[in-house]
């Protein structure tokens, strides 16, 4: 680029505001040695709690009953207070941009009010020109205590129904920052994303919004800009978009402040699930240019002709701004067709089913500031790791940074995003209809972009509980948030993101061609929550549901077993014991545990056995149904767990726990997500073998069916051949002969496909098996595990062989008893009486490979079993 000097425009400057913050403490209940000693050092991005640990004031909320402790912060009044030197320049505008504060806010820059903010899931960007001063500014930010400002919004706004206490639902808050059946409610306050002052003069951008959209053998991206200009000189702008080589130019007319560029691309790949395929991302750009340039080109422009974007002369022009993102080239829609079955719900990218294998995700960390983006990238690896291809950000937490995101897209994890409305009624007066429409607005643009985005969500549960849960009578005529999902939102995305889907609520089910509208969590249509499994019945009932697409359910289990004695020093410790219950926050939750146990297990005696069987229970129930919701497709086409990741240690549905370590129900994950799998299932009065296989090669061989007694004697055998297309679910009935034991308390059922060499079929591999026992482990003559060992030096940690003498159910290595730092992604295994398996146990100190055997680590599903 060639600039005349004479008529060039500074440059825009971003300066971070996150130096030398202090922390006071401003009004409320807190303990009187806090403020009396003052202002404390604060670390911007931050929140209250941090600052206060990193202090030594406060003890750690996530041990004991700190928790209660701690209560007090969210009923006090904080101030955050900085300085910074600022001398006059060239520009013409000077913004005070945060990215996130939380949540109620006065921003005073040299004790002038410059912003008034309620709202933690936007941005704020304020002019503040006439309040800067030449020399030392002082700039503070005041917090109101965010339970005290609720209350006084749900007194103004009225009450409406909710599962807990606090109205939640009256400020734009994290709602299960408020405390949440697997959370701890901290309450916190702080500027808990970055400040920032920028600087700059004519014009910048306001908003882009970029569309990847594949054509052909190529694609085209699509941007819309929205400008906002400082003056009104009159100075020519234009447009410029760039990608993979490719540039088109725009000039626009004067006083225009939207623009829409097209630039077309001859090649590009497709982007791909997880799973399906790979995931190139491009990068493009957009810039905003002031002055003469050597010639726009038109927007619809874009052909290889358009050159390198790097040897273009732009004549007299000045680059005022510039956005930059990576894209992929990818189509995504939701096949909501009715059928003869109801309304399905299935997802299509690149004109591709894709069966979803999904979790929920909710905050990593009750105090958000502290995840990173390697925190980040550690979660959503481990999430691939468990042969998953789909993570739904659940309404009642954050929209996550861009970190996430970003992370998702190069992983292949596909991301559905809820607005933030969870569990309750929301008013839809002002003050918060116009924030609400402001938040969407700019999340719409934010994540829109990204290709890994494929639903956006109105709420979660919303539309059930108005329905089912008494909400209209307490509600008498009030608002619930009806328009919000039913108009704001569908509004918004057809105007500012047409490219991606929309549904009201989850559960939902879509209107009929009739016009009848199914009840929200109708079985047949759209997308169900199950929760009467683990709230009031036994989970071999999933089995008696075939939804089109789950998107709940689950079942709780205590965390790993360090993370569980690290936070909880009860002495004993028991599963009843005070620091126990406190760290349980589902209602009845240990009732459930145990209800939930007993159809299966006898309840342990002594505490770490306990703690064994309700992990392993959690993880049976789940894998369980996931086997059977995959049976069904395609008339079932995903199942998403509740739910991947807890925010602290606690008895949660979560495969990882607070401490980032795997659950048994994580390996249940893996193995029930597997590309290819055998499961044996009911059907009508007998049994049948379902295989299922989420490759795109067909899956051809022979299937081994065997009735064999728990001494591994066979009783009964049947060998067939078997072809599976890609995709695709094949299911072969059972024998009667090998379907009816004659001892049911110790026969069980094996089937084993072994892929032969065809082409594509992947020859070689090892054989998928699964298992169909007869009776219930507690009901059966399982008997006691007899195992012998092996250990050698492997990368990264040790390999551990475990052969066994007899049958074994469920064998799994829960490492971090040896080691707290171990981890292994092998587990739930099954062996019959001579088999071997293998467990890579990783950890980077040394390690007692006689811990890593002993009867503490090594556990399986028979010493839950009386004799």
């Amino acid at each position: 680029m060639t600039v005349n000097p004479t008529r060039i425009t500074p440059a825009p400057v971003a300066r971070a505001l996150h130096g030398g913050w202090t922390l006071r403490v401003a009004g409320g209940p807190a303990p009187d040695e806090i403020v009396a000693g003052g202002p404390v050092q604060a670390t911007v991005p931050g929140c209250v709690h941090t600052d206060l640990l990193t202090t030594g004031l406060i003890p750690d909320p996530y041990l004991d009953d700190n928790e209660a402790l701690l209560a007090w912060i969210g009923l006090v009044d904080w101030t955050y207070e900085t300085s910074f030197e600022w001398e006059p320049d060239a520009h013409e505008r000077h913004d005070l941009v945060f990215d996130g504060l939380d949540t109620v806010a006065t921003v005073r820059l040299n004790g002038r009010v410059v912003l008034e903010a309620a709202n933690q899931h936007r941005s704020f960007r304020v002019d503040v020109r006439e309040a800067l001063v030449e020399g030392a500014n002082t700039l503070e930010v005041a917090f109101r205590s965010p339970i005290r400002y609720a209350n006084a919004q749900s007194l103004e706004l009225g009450a409406r129904p909710r599962p807990y206490p606090l109205p939640y639902e009256a400020i734009r808050k994290s709602a299960s920052n408020f405390g949440w059946d697997w959370g701890i409610a901290t309450y916190t306050s702080g500027i808990w994303r970055p400040v920032r002052l920028e600087s700059w003069s004519t014009a910048r951008i306001a908003e882009a919004r970029f569309v990847a959209v594949p054509v052909g053998d190529g694609g085209r991206l699509e941007v819309a800009v929205e400008i906002e200009r400082a003056d009104a000189t009159g100075v020519p702008l234009s447009i410029a978009a760039e990608i993979a080589g490719h540039r088109v130019e725009l000039a626009l007319d004067e006083g225009a402040d939207t623009a829409h560029l097209a630039v077309e691309v001859a090649k590009a790949l497709r982007w791909w699930p997880v799973g399906h395929g790979e995931q190139p991302l491009y990068e493009a750009s957009v810039s905003l240019l002031a002055g003469d340039t050597a010639g726009a080109d038109d927007a619809s422009a874009g052909d290889d002709s358009a050159g390198d974007a790097s040897a273009r002369d732009d004549g007299d022009a000045t680059v005022l701004d510039s956005v930059h993102r990576r894209v992929g080239f990818r189509t995504v829609r939701w096949d909501v067709a009715p059928d003869e079955a109801g309304t399905p719900f299935t997802l299509v990218v690149n004109e591709r089913p894709v069966f979803v294998k999904g979790v929920n995700w909710i905050p990593d960390d009750a105090l958000p500031v502290r995840v990173d983006r390697a925190r980040y990238e550690r979660r959503l690896r481990q999430a691939v790791a468990a042969n998953l291809n789909l993570v739904r950000v659940w309404g009642g937490g954050i929209y996550e940074s861009e970190d996430f995101y970003e992370l998702c897209d190069e992983l292949g994890l596909l991301t559905w995003q809820d607005f933030l409305f969870a569990c309750a009624a929301y008013p839809e007066e002002e003050p918060l209809r116009g924030e609400i429409e402001a938040e969407a607005r700019e999340q719409i643009a934010r994540l829109s972009s990204h290709a890994s985005l494929v639903l956006l969500t109105g709420n979660n549960e919303n539309l059930w509980g108005h329905e089912d849960w008494g909400w209209k009578q307490v509600l008498d005529g009030r608002t619930w948030g009806a328009y919000y999902y039913h108009d704001l939102f569908p509004a918004l995305v057809a105007e500012l993101a047409p490219h991606v889907p929309y549904s009201p609520g989850s559960p939902f089910s879509p209107v009929q061609p009739d016009g009848a509208t199914p009840h929200p969590n109708a079985e047949p249509h759209g997308t169900m929550h199950l929760w009467e499994q683990w709230n009031r019945q036994d989970y071999l009932t999933y089995r008696d549901h075939r939804p089109r697409f789950v998107a709940e359910f689950g079942w709780q289990g205590p965390p790993a077993w360090s993370t569980l004695v690290r936070s909880v020093s009860d002495d004993p410790l028991s599963p009843e014991s005070p620091g126990m219950i406190v760290h349980q926050k589902a209602a009845e939750g240990n009732a459930k545990l145990t209800n939930g146990l007993l159809p299966h297990y006898r309840v342990p005696a002594d505490m770490e056995t306990w703690h064994w069987a309700m992990q392993l229970n959690q993880a049976n129930a789940v894998r369980v149904a996931l086997e059977h919701f995959r049976s069904w497709a395609p008339h079932t086409m995903g199942a998403v767990v509740w739910q991947l990741n807890d925010c602290w240690p606690v008895t949660s549905w979560a495969a990882i726990d607070g401490d980032e370590r795997l659950k048994p129900l994580w390996h249940a994950l893996k193995l029930a997500f597997a590309p290819r799998i055998v499961t044996v299932q009911p059907r009508g009065d007998g049994l049948a073998v379902v295989l299922s296989n989420d490759t795109d090669a067909v899956w051809a061989g022979e299937l081994v069916v065997v009735r064999r007694s728990f001494d591994g004697a066979e009783l009964a055998t049947r060998t067939v051949r078997f072809e599976v297309p890609a995709r695709g679910t094949v299911t072969a009935s059972v024998d009667p002969e090998l379907a009816a034991a004659g001892d049911t308390a110790a026969e069980f059922i094996v089937a084993t496909a072994t892929a032969t060499a065809t082409a594509g079929a992947g020859g070689g591999e090892v054989g998928e098996r699964g298992f169909w026992f007869f009776a219930e482990p507690r009901d059966s003559r399982l008997p006691a595990a007899e195992l012998s060992f092996d250990t050698e030096a492997a990368d990264g940690g040790t390999l551990v062989r475990v052969t066994a003498a007899t049958l074994v159910r469920d064998l799994s290595l829960l490492v971090d008893k040896a080691d707290p730092d171990a981890s292994t992604e092998d587990g739930l295994v099954t062996l019959l009486p001579g088999e071997t398996a293998a467990f890579l146990v990783r950890h980077t100190q040394p390690i007692d490979t006689a811990a890593l055997t002993s009867a503490r680590v090594m556990r399986t599903a028979n010493e839950l079993v009386a004799r």
